[in-house]
């Protein structure tokens, strides 16, 4: 599976961003899709996840409540709707797929990786 990502930018803190990840190939409805970013200096953070289906959702803690990650596998596109954005949020965010069968809830390790979208938050 090739990802692309898209929508970051710049925005001021409190606002909001939804970034989007559109896949090619057959099977995207088999891979749990995942948001990791990267700040500079800094370990790749998990963000968020969803399973195949799009039933079951996984945030990483510092996001829970503010980040939305959903999927539309007829459109084979994974979303992250970013709101109420803090400085710290600021990271190159990548969407990942990885095979149910070797995946794990909130690890940042998948087989597929898109290029990153580059997100920047100004205090």
């Amino acid at each position: 599976v090739q990802l692309q990502a898209s929508g970051g930018g710049l925005v001021q803190a409190g606002g909001s961003l939804t970034l989007s990840c559109a896949a090619s190939g057959r099977t995207f409805s088999s891979y749990v899709m995942g948001w990791i970013r990267q700040a500079p200096g800094k370990e790749r953070e998990f963000v968020a996840a969803i399973s195949r289906s799009g039933g079951s959702t996984y945030y990483a803690d510092s996001v829970k409540g503010r980040f939305t990650i959903s999927r539309d596998n007829a459109k084979k596109t994974v979303s992250l709707q970013m709101n109420s954005l803090k400085p710290e949020d600021a990271a190159l965010y990548y969407c990942a797929a990885e095979p149910w069968g070797t995946w794990h809830p909130y690890n940042v390790e998948y087989d597929y990786w898109g290029q990153g979208t580059q997100v920047t938050v100004s205090s």
